[in-house]
């Protein structure tokens, strides 16, 4: 007997705002997990050699899952998925799901396999600096075999999670990364002091954490009858279809990473502690980026997907325009807000036993300078579906490498400035090009989309807007009395930083929400009507 089919992905603005609140919810549980185990990072290892070579090795793997997990792969997978959802029924959507499996397992084996053999090459290749210190480089090779198979892990369980959510089952997918968390905060505490090396434990409790990963998403394929059996079936013409779709989302991906890479090289030539610093204070910026930014482009790319194989223009460019309100209306005061509470932020989460003074203030500055970028870092993760559910991967790819070449370009001029001025933060100089190329990547999505005329906006912008502004302004007035307030952060006890830094957020939120909703704004005006101007 055959069972029901599987809920459709929310396709309506409110079905929109609720599966986001359902991804933005658990995500929320893995970033404060998250901050947990930063926070432990920081004061059991602090910001030296040892969590420099942890995070170069940690960051390999994590660059190449953006072709084989959530990046090049998701963008060309979910559409293609969804599209044999809507159109060609169970049975054939079953058999494109074995086929990609028995395909992208046997390229991430391979993959794998010359990862763990090629270590010291690749962390010469990511972290030349480190060969000025042997110790460094060593430590970061031996971490480097243990987390690459990571890669393998997550981009299956990136596989299933695209599955799920094309099923319109958000939830399990995004509560998946708390494990990781809870892991790696259990092998930094318990099993660290038991090794010789301490930060060796942190790099097997990443290939234990992609084990139980993959592991807790099988049951969920299992209940909406989409266990993969793998099948190396080149020729399917799903995976075909899939396979050129991705070449240039890899390319894509590539760009991307290249400047992550092109940062990491610069950082390691600069003084010791500068890739922690950089870390730390981009998982600060992480957070309302991930709680809400990309918990909304998890649901909105199905959903876009769905609108398109549907050919509804109307319901595409409302479901865009509806996500790119909720946008402004959360990212706007996200950015004031991390850049106002810069400093307490960091002496809060992070100062205390190896983390010191000095690395407070040096991952301060480099939060203010990502906090510069958030909303485009934001912009960029809800206006690229808009072209990847139409399977459009090339445009994305355009814009990314005029971005990349501006990040570069300013990556250079401003860390040469910095140092030629004698700053002690050149760091944050890479912080600074990210941020405003993340600026002009998501500019540039914006109005190839208008171009295009997928999107026009409704009514009602100007209005947002005002009031937006307004109550920004308001708030960032209150932060900076209430951020005044206690003094010296870095004199108070723990608790009272904890309660000072609750006070300004609560604060802030009360004040930004309060105005805007003295100034006139409800929530309804977020559905702002977009008729197609075409007609």
């Amino acid at each position: 007997m055959e069972s029901p089919p599987p809920a459709e992905p929310a396709a309506g603005r409110s079905g929109l705002l609720r599966s986001t609140g359902v991804v933005g919810g658990m995500t929320l549980i893995s970033r404060v997990l998250g901050l947990v185990r930063d926070v432990v990072f920081a004061r059991v290892f602090g910001a030296g050699i040892g969590m420099d070579a942890f995070f170069v090795a940690n960051k390999i793997p994590n660059m190449l899952r953006r072709f084989f997990a959530e990046g090049a792969f998701a963008q060309a997978f979910v559409p293609v998925f969804t599209d044999y959802r809507n159109t060609r029924g169970e049975a054939e959507t079953r058999a494109l799901a074995d086929a990609v499996t028995g395909v992208l397992a046997l390229a991430l084996f391979l993959v794998t396999l010359v990862g763990v053999l090629a270590a010291p090459v690749l962390v010469f290749l990511v972290a030349p600096g480190f060969t000025q210190d042997g110790a460094r480089f060593d430590l970061s090779v031996d971490m480097l075999r243990w987390t690459f198979p990571y890669l393998l892990f997550i981009s299956l369980t990136a596989l299933a999670g695209g599955m799920l959510n094309s099923h319109g089952r958000f939830a399990v997918p995004a509560f998946t990364p708390v494990l990781l968390n809870l892991v790696l905060i259990a092998f930094a505490v318990w099993v660290s002091p038991h090794w010789a090396r301490p930060e060796m434990a942190l790099a097997v409790g990443v290939f234990v954490a992609g084990i139980v990963q993959l592991g807790f998403q099988l049951p969920a394929l299992a209940r909406i009858r989409m266990l993969p059996r793998p099948r190396l079936r080149l020729d399917h013409p799903g995976v075909r279809r899939i396979g050129v779709l991705i070449l240039p989302a890899i390319f894509g991906s590539s760009v991307a990473q290249i400047n992550v890479v092109f940062d990491n090289i610069i950082a390691s030539f600069l003084q010791a502690g500068s890739v922690s610093w950089l870390y730390y204070a981009d998982r600060l910026m992480e957070f309302p980026l991930g709680v809400f930014g990309i918990a909304l482009a998890t649901v909105i790319l199905p959903g876009l997907s769905a609108q398109h194989a549907k050919r509804s223009r109307e319901g595409f460019a409302s479901m865009l325009d509806y996500a790119l309100r909720l946008v402004l209306l959360i990212g706007v005061p996200a950015t004031a807000g991390l850049a106002v509470l810069a400093t307490p932020l960091i002496a809060t989460i992070f100062f205390g036993g190896e983390f010191a003074v000095r690395d407070v203030g040096m991952a301060s500055v480099a939060l203010g300078a990502y906090a510069a970028g958030l909303l485009g870092f934001i912009l960029v993760k809800v206006l690229a579906p808009g072209y990847f559910s139409r399977q459009d991967t090339r445009t994305p790819v355009r814009i990314g490498v005029i971005a990349l070449a501006v990040n570069m370009m300013l990556n250079v001029v401003f860390v040469v400035s910095l140092l030629r001025l004698g700053f002690d933060a050149p760091h944050a100089g890479l912080a600074l090009a990210t941020s405003l190329a993340a600026l002009l990547n998501a500019a540039l999505l914006y109005r190839g989309l208008r171009r295009e005329g997928v999107y026009w906006p409704g009514p009602g912008w100007s209005a947002l807007l005002l009031r937006i502004v307004l109550a920004v302004a308001a708030m960032v007035l209150v932060l900076g009395w209430l951020r005044a307030l206690p003094g010296d952060w870095l004199a108070l006890t723990t608790w009272a930083r904890i309660g000072w830094l609750a006070l300004a957020v609560v604060g802030g939120a009360a004040c930004y929400f309060g105005v805007l909703f003295a100034s006139g704004f409800r929530p309804a005006q977020l559905h702002g009507k977009t008729p197609d101007p075409s007609l």
